[in-house]
């Protein structure tokens, strides 16, 4: 888990266009949900997540294989927000035939990750 790339717009291009794998998209978006894995114990803490998150997900969920997972990081994107990807970064969206459940939940990830870091980091401009 510290092998995290940075949450920069690069980053988010990347987990668009599929260049970084569902497993590293994952550990972002809980990293930054305040999951954290101990190495020494194997074990997972939530004591950083918010309780909303922790009362329902104890531990880290897969946001690309899991639908209820997606849906309420999808609800927790402030509405200012919804369409930052699209807003920020110019993402058309991807081409009608060439995209499935996965790709939408990465996209999802992507729009919740540049929201975390405009509402916490105010980096974009």
């Amino acid at each position: 888990m510290c092998n995290l790339p940075p949450l920069n717009t690069e980053t988010i291009w990347a987990i668009l266009n599929d260049q970084i794998d569902d497993a590293t998209v994952n550990q972002l978006v809980w990293y930054y949900l305040g999951y954290r894995y101990d190495s020494a114990t194997e074990k997972w803490h939530n004591s950083e997540v918010v309780s909303d998150w922790r009362d329902e997900y104890p531990q880290p969920p897969d946001f690309i294989a899991s639908r209820p997972a997606t849906v309420k990081l999808t609800r927790s994107i402030p509405t200012a927000n919804k369409q930052i990807v699209k807003e920020k970064l110019g993402f058309k969206g991807y081409k009608i035939g060439e995209f499935g459940p996965r790709q939408t939940r990465r996209a999802t990830a992507a729009n919740w990750l540049l929201s975390y870091w405009q509402d916490n980091h105010n980096k974009l401009e």
